[in-house]
Order: structure tokens, then sequence, then C-alpha cells
């Protein structure tokens, strides 16, 4: 494989760590639905590159399937969601914006001096495309507790899919019947997400977390 073709895995990894910090970054609902399906882009572009340079044509159904399920279909229905239930545009987190920033950048340093001595053994892609996969899933771990909208935790969820995504196809791809299955699995959360989200409103008046919590008299 020659270095050209690293460097663009390289730089499709790297880019999804970042729009991972831009998701910590934000505080309007539509923003953070907008950069979740800037997400999933960079997630197709990813998975269809190392179809093209591990010569594994399965992988383009997969790049297919995140552009269009998750970059498209995901936050369309996410939007109208919000729009629906009337959710509050800006999103209150737990703690500071600076702070989960600086918690987030921790982390990618512990992926990485915990992925790369793991991986030794692996080729170079491999390791490094692990370290900056375990990175996005500790970064989507990160936004969902540090969110109290239940909209915004849902997204962290499907970020760490996405960091599994590139996880799976950096170290030479998945098994294309999981790839499809995992799609209609993210796809039938929705659904269920969405009708979970309706009846916490009308039973509520809310989908905040922390007045969730104070409704069972509990102390987040």
């Amino acid at each position: 494989m020659d270095r050209l073709a690293l460097d663009v895995a390289h730089l499709f990894a790297g880019s999804l760590v970042l729009v991972s910090f831009m998701l910590l970054y934000q505080d309007r609902m539509t923003g953070l639905i907008n950069t979740f399906a800037m997400h999933a882009l960079v997630v197709s572009f990813s998975v269809a590159w190392q179809a093209y340079i591990q010569l594994a044509p399965h992988l383009y159904i997969t790049a297919a399937i995140a552009l269009g399920v998750k970059a498209v279909v995901i936050p369309f229905a996410l939007h109208r969601i919000v729009v629906r239930l009337g959710i509050h545009r800006t999103i209150e987190p737990v703690v500071g914006i600076g702070q989960t920033m600086l918690a987030g950048i921790g982390l990618v340093a512990l992926s990485i001096m915990v992925m790369l001595p793991i991986t030794a053994q692996a080729g170079t892609l491999a390791r490094e495309d692990l370290a900056f996969a375990l990175s996005v899933i500790l970064l989507g771990l990160l936004m969902m507790v540090s969110r109290r909208n239940a909209v915004s935790q849902v997204i962290g969820f499907m970020s760490i899919e996405n960091g599994l995504i590139l996880a799976a196809t950096g170290a030479k791809g998945m098994p294309l019947v999981v790839e499809i299955s995992v799609a209609f699995s993210i796809l039938i959360a929705l659904i269920v997400i969405g009708i979970f989200l309706f009846r916490i409103r009308e039973r509520f008046e809310t989908v905040d977390i922390y007045v969730l919590h104070q409704h069972r008299g509990e102390q987040p």
C-alpha cells in the first residue's frame, strides 16, 4: 500500500475525530444535527476509501448505507422530531463547553496511549485507524454524559456507532450481513426513540434529562 493511500485514510479518520469535537462544541440543536450529518458523511468517505485501498467492493455498500441512512435520513428525521416536539433550540450541557473539550482532548490522548502499544503487531493503517476509532467512541460516550437533552444523547449514541464502523473497516472490514443488520438496527432504534421521545414529551412536557430526574425525586 503506497504512502498516499495511507495518508488519505488517516486524513479521513482524523477528520472524524475533529467532527466529534465539533459535536461536543455545539450549543444549538440544529447545529448539532447538521454536524452529525457531517460526521456520517466523513464516515461514508472513509469507508469508501477503505473499500478502494483494500479491494473490498462490499464496503462500498457500507459507505452507501452510511451516506443515505445516517447522513440524510436520520438527520432529516431528527429535524422533524425537534420541530414536532418543540424542543428548545439551545442545548444545556451538564458542564461547560471548555471543560468538556479538555476532557475530550484527554480521552483522545488516552486512546492513542492505549491502542498503539496493544496493536504493535498490526499494520500501520489498522493501528492508527483503531486509535482514531477508539477516540471517536470515547468522545461519543463523553457527549452522552455531558448533555442533558435526550436528542443530543441519541446523537452521541449514533456517533459511537460511527466509531465502531471506522474500527471494523480499518481492521480489514466486516461481513456484509453484519453491516446491513447494523443499518436496519439503527433505523429501528431511531423509530423507537422517536416514539419514546414523543411519549416523554406528552407525559412530562420536556425531554430534559435533569427535569426527568427531578420528577423521580432524584439528584442527577
